[in-house]
């Protein structure tokens, strides 16, 4: 049987994402606050992801119809209620006892896509089953990690196939964690009865014996980083569309086109890996332009307001994914959290397009970013 989440309200004062975020803090304990708030070593990209949207100036435009608009979108053949998915996020069972089931039915109220991680602390096939049978809801997709045991991740995959996930979501950015201060400093540990269900039975790989002034990464480690080999490998036993999450250079995101990836997902992994890396504001049109329409391009980091939403579809997105705020309505609110946050995004983000002339997402072209002349002097 699925285990329904309780019903929990959200307090009339919570109104933008950023008091989610100031009440989840409440809720977390330090532990859990350094691993889902924290960054990459001086956390420049995480910052940077945030502050690359607020850059962008919206030029509104006046007296267009608006009436009938709407905030559709097409993606992988199918029809979406509006283009914000949820971000594949570890162990959420750490924010709240429901964790993924929580996020997974808030998503299906709200018609947003999920996007689960390998890392889930709930079973693959129970969040599919908790959000199936939901009309309305948006795509679910599984994120991957090729694991060292290609039959095991080759079972995985069959499992996703089984359970009705409709698109694999492989993760290519983070061959090695990136250097996390924050959650070096609070000791971070995973806490009792929280853990990777869907990698249970996996066997761990014997580290290599390292010779004296060899690298426990490069000589160790990094032989088991997947590359576009493994790519190949992964499309040759699924049915499944594969797309890429992390792409930012657009020489990967040309080289993932040529070899048939379902579509790429610009991020730095929410500036979880390299620091300094560039935000994916910054990265977006760059792999828009590299890839031509030939594969649908979504893109996810500090996504915190509906106008950041409709930027991020002006730059050439087919959509977004949003981490951090839902985790944040999750720990202090439950499911009712994370679908407020939804709620708030989509609200705004239909009100910045009323406000832009755009009554279809259609409109949004990065003319929105730019007027087409620069204003006079000294007007």
């Amino acid at each position: 049987m699925t285990h329904t989440p309780a019903r929990q309200q959200v307090a009339p004062e919570i109104v933008t994402l950023a008091d989610h975020e100031q009440q989840a803090r409440q809720h977390l304990d330090d532990n859990a606050w350094a691993y889902f708030s924290g960054g990459a070593a001086d956390e420049i990209t995480l910052r940077a992801n945030r502050s690359a949207w607020d850059t962008l100036p919206l030029w509104p435009r006046v007296l267009r119809p608006l009436a009938g608009g709407h905030t559709r979108v097409s993606l992988l053949g199918r029809t979406l209620a509006h283009p914000i998915l949820l971000a594949p996020i570890a162990f959420q069972r750490m924010a709240h006892p429901d964790g993924e089931l929580a996020m997974a039915y808030a998503a299906a109220a709200l018609g947003a896509g999920v996007v689960l991680s390998t890392q889930a602390s709930v079973s693959l096939e129970s969040v599919a089953q908790a959000v199936h049978p939901d009309p309305g809801r948006g795509p679910l997709w599984f994120q991957l990690y090729l694991q060292h045991d290609r039959g095991f991740t080759q079972a995985l995959v069959q499992r996703a196939e089984a359970a009705g996930y409709e698109a694999l979501v492989l993760t290519v950015d983070a061959p090695s964690s990136g250097v996390r201060d924050r959650e070096r400093r609070a000791g971070f540990r995973l806490p009792p009865g929280v853990g990777p269900v869907n990698l249970a039975g996996m066997q761990t790989p014997t580290p290599p014996a390292l010779r004296v002034g060899q690298s426990a990464l490069f000589d160790g480690l990094l032989h088991q980083a997947p590359t576009w080999d493994d790519i190949a490998w992964l499309q040759s036993i699924t049915r499944l569309p594969v797309l890429l999450k992390g792409v930012l250079h657009p020489a990967d995101a040309r080289q993932a086109v040529s070899m048939g990836a379902g579509g790429l997902i610009v991020s730095n992994h929410g500036g979880r890996t390299l620091d300094t890396a560039p935000a994916t504001a910054t990265a977006l049109p760059r792999v828009v332009q590299a890839v031509a329409g030939a594969v649908p391009v979504l893109v996810d980091g500090g996504i915190r307001r509906g106008t950041d939403v409709l930027k991020a579809m002006a730059l050439g997105a087919s959509a977004v994914l949003v981490g951090r705020p839902a985790v944040w309505g999750l720990a202090h609110a439950g499911a009712a959290g994370v679908a407020h946050v939804l709620r708030l995004l989509r609200d705004e983000l239909e009100i910045a397009m009323a406000l832009t002339g755009c009554a279809t997402l259609a409109d949004a072209t990065p003319a929105l970013l730019a007027a087409d002349t620069p204003p006079s002097q000294g007007l």
